[in-house]
């Protein structure tokens, strides 16, 4: 049940801290009476980013569909209209802020109505300014650690294969050098950032460096993986949703958009998103408004947006199956990132830190790369890139060996070597997908152009 914020005995000597949100917040005033509105706002208006005023809820309708504001200190006693009848209209049309009843009325029915209208806290009339600035505190804090807790729980699930490089670029090779020298370029700046590369060169890292860099890097960086969400929920999944849009959708609930408000919104494997889902991303990258499923009100937003993919988008936007105004929209600056068989000596380091972290995190003994090793590293077409690499040193760790042909210490006796288990585990994805190639890439992580190089160097 929300706070309910009673009247004290007398006023507070020492102002209390209300927290580091306060000052970055919008706020909307509604109320009929002038007096009411004057004490908010002297209150709020010198610790808040923003506070506006409406004398009633047709004014406050304007308002909200204009921008978007984190509180709505709402009164419920107004004329024509009451506010909870109001604020369960909002709540029904896209309004996703938090609300603060004020009344004079301390009945139980009362504190039901307003909750089930989907108000997060209401005061009671008359209070102190402490009590009013307390509640809003509250509601920011509450609505700051839900986001946290959604980005957090999102992005473990979206970068589980990311997590031992996500901080940082690793290698000194002459094309990993330039990324960076871009990455610095760009960082400080709005532009919209896309990303191309085959699967696992790190286009996730590269994102999450240009956000580190940049002056948002204290708000969320949220990825999102277009490929991992259901077509039938991606709209809802980005965009947010009101109660009742949808079979199953019981209540309104943000989307990764909102989730996402002041930071970086990485959108990854964009190539994959429907026709349908690319117009409405358009308009959201142009406008800064996304329309919630359901919802009869635009949302205003305010993003950096930085898009990757391994697919060629200048061959789908001929062949139909990607926007050519999204492309060339998103396609300010271009980050192509190299495959890992053209870093030279960057596959040597990168696998020395997986050894390293690798090897603590299962408690297994570390493994000597040899110069033989290393040289097999050095010469192998690594279609998996970074990924694969990762992989095959935590699968020779639970081994105890390399594979046989990665030095000699790898098993006597075998005589399959790398490229040989490669071979067979892509024929036997495809067998799996009954011969879908782009299925079986998707699958293998990699791109579909590789699986065709290897299928054409096998002649199968």
């Amino acid at each position: 049940m929300g706070h309910v914020s009673r009247i004290g005995e007398e006023e507070d000597f020492a102002e209390p801290e209300f927290g580091p949100w306060l000052a970055r917040a919008s706020i909307l005033v509604v109320d009929d009476e002038p007096g009411m509105r004057n004490f908010l706002l002297r209150t709020l208006g010198p610790r808040c980013a923003c506070v506006d005023e409406a004398k009633d809820v047709r004014e406050a309708s304007e308002k909200l569909d204009a921008r978007y504001y984190d509180v709505v200190i709402l009164d419920n006693i107004m004329p024509g209209r009451n506010g909870v009848d109001w604020l369960a209209e909002q709540r029904e049309v896209g309004f996703y802020s938090d609300a603060i009843l004020m009344t004079a009325f301390a009945d139980l029915d009362t504190a039901i109505q307003a909750l089930r209208a989907g108000a997060t806290d209401f005061v009671l009339k008359p209070f102190r300014s402490n009590q009013i600035l307390n509640a809003v505190a509250r509601c920011l804090e509450q609505r700051r650690l839900q986001r946290e807790n959604y980005v957090l729980r999102h992005e473990l699930h979206a970068a589980s294969d990311h997590l031992l490089l996500r901080d940082r670029l690793i290698g000194h090779s002459p094309q990993i050098d330039e990324i960076r020298e871009m990455i610095a370029r760009v960082a400080p700046l709005p532009t919209s950032v896309l990303i191309t590369g085959e699967s696992g060169t790190g286009k996730e890292v590269t994102a999450r460096s240009i956000h580190a860099l940049s002056d948002r890097a204290n708000k969320p960086f949220v990825p999102v993986n277009c490929a991992a969400i259901p077509t039938d929920m991606i709209e809802a999944e980005l965009f947010g949703h009101v109660r009742g849009a949808f079979t199953g959708a019981d209540s309104a609930r943000d989307g990764l958009f909102m989730h996402a408000t002041g930071g970086t919104l990485f959108l990854d494997e964009i190539a994959e998103l429907p026709l349908q889902t690319q117009s409405k991303l358009l308009r959201a990258i142009e406008d800064r408004r996304v329309r919630p499923v359901g919802s009869e009100r635009e949302v205003p937003v305010d993003l950096r947006f930085i898009c990757a993919t391994n697919a060629d988008l200048e061959e789908a936007v001929e062949e139909g199956r990607f926007r050519s105004d999204l492309f060339y929209r998103i396609n300010v600056l271009h980050l192509a990132m190299p495959p890992l068989r053209e870093r030279g000596d960057d596959v040597i380091e990168l696998a020395e830190l997986f050894m390293a972290k690798l090897s603590a995190q299962l408690g297994m003994a570390r493994l000597e790369i040899t110069s033989a090793v290393a040289d097999a590293f050095r010469a192998y077409d690594w279609p998996g890139n970074v990924r694969e690499l990762r992989n095959l040193i935590e699968r020779s760790l639970i081994l105890g060996r390399f594979p046989a042909d990665l030095g000699g210490s790898a098993g006597a006796g075998r005589t399959e070597t790398l490229q040989d288990v490669e071979r067979r585990h892509i024929l036997s994805v495809l067998d799996e997908v009954g011969g879908n190639r782009s299925e079986a890439a998707r699958r293998l992580g990699i791109s579909r152009k590789t699986i065709d190089r290897k299928l054409a160097a096998w002649g199968a």
